[in-house]
């Protein structure tokens, strides 16, 4: 089982894998149905998806266990079933990586509760911590190699996300939330704040994912970098802006578009670099062969932000010290 530090550390940068629901969606998934239920039901479609990213170049695979923890599973009636259908998730994946040929590193993903903490909801500091233990045990014995905190808006319950996974697991723990508007969250933590909290807490790697657009990602990503010292960073980024066609949503970033997004990043010293919503193994795919350097970078211009942060991914090369963008 590959270290994520270990394996970072000996390639220098790791690229991660793309969209899970995308894929799922492509395989026959039926919106308001639990992804997770698939990890039991149909583990060779999970293993397929995984399969397709690994074929593509990632380094990192997240599991199918976004929505794992029981708050979250509840909305279905499988809150009893949170062990085994993490574990299910982290299995299929194992599977895979296992038969790359190459180190592969298996993430447990674990996304947000969906609900809101106190004071301003009613799931406590306690609840949370237990069934963000409960999820990392699951993703544990499943065979993850790392546990991985995403789509977070909230410092609170990043937090009761690293004190659940770390009283279930040695694991290490990489952390990325979700950035938005004006370089915030949606419970308004500035990438500054990310960055310079989080690293207090010793996790593996601190980035952002999912988001409102690549501008805003990029910029919230250096504002992280700004403060989080040594501490990798990670971006896993929306394959652009989603729009309706017809009974479709579609994501505006081509592979070039991304793969030009990466390149960006990489020069701006992200570590580990990956897609979110809207990818696809095409994607991945050319981030890795840009990269990689065996594909030309694409002449694609730099993303304009609206978000009114005051500063960008080009900004950050200065080696001045950047709030979080």
């Amino acid at each position: 089982m590959p270290d994520f530090r270990d394996l970072l550390a000996a390639n220098g940068y790791l690229v991660l894998d793309g969209a899970m629901g995308t894929q799922l969606f492509a395989a026959g998934l039926v919106a308001g149905d639990p992804p997770e239920s698939w990890n039991v039901d149909h583990p060779d479609r999970i293993q397929a998806i995984h399969r397709g990213y690994v074929m593509a170049g990632s380094d990192v695979v997240l599991t199918n266990s976004f929505g794992g923890n029981r708050h979250r599973l509840k909305l279905h009636s499988l809150e009893n079933r949170s062990h085994e259908l993490n574990a299910a998730a982290a299995a299929a994946a194992r599977s895979v990586a296992d038969q790359a040929g190459r180190p592969v590193v298996v993430a447990g993903s674990m996304g947000p509760t969906g609900e809101l903490m106190e004071p301003l909801g009613e799931l406590t500091e306690e609840e949370a911590t237990e069934a963000f233990a409960e999820q990392a045990a699951g993703l544990t014995h499943g065979g993850a190699d790392v546990l991985w905190l995403e789509t977070m808006s909230a410092l609170s319950e990043v937090e009761a996300g690293i004190r659940g996974a770390r009283s279930a697991s040695d694991l290490p723990i990489v952390a990325t939330l979700s950035f938005d508007t004006a370089g915030r969250t949606m419970m308004g933590v500035t990438g500054e704040e990310v960055g310079s909290h989080l690293v207090e807490l010793g996790v593996a790697g601190i980035g952002a994912n999912c988001g409102n657009n690549l501008a805003d990602t990029e910029a919230a990503l250096a504002a992280i970098r700004s403060t989080c010292g040594n501490v990798p960073v990670i971006s896993k980024a929306n394959a652009g802006i989603p729009a309706w066609k017809g009974d479709n949503l579609e994501y505006d970033a081509t592979p070039e578009i991304l793969s030009a997004h990466a390149h960006r990043l990489r020069q701006a010293g992200v570590s580990a670099i990956g897609a979110c919503c809207g990818s696809t193994p095409d994607h991945i795919a050319h981030i890795r062969g840009v990269l990689d350097g065996d594909l030309p970078v694409p002449d694609i211009a730099p993303p304009v932000s609206a978000a009114t942060v005051g500063h960008s991914v080009r900004e950050s090369r200065g080696g001045r010290r950047r709030r979080r963008t």
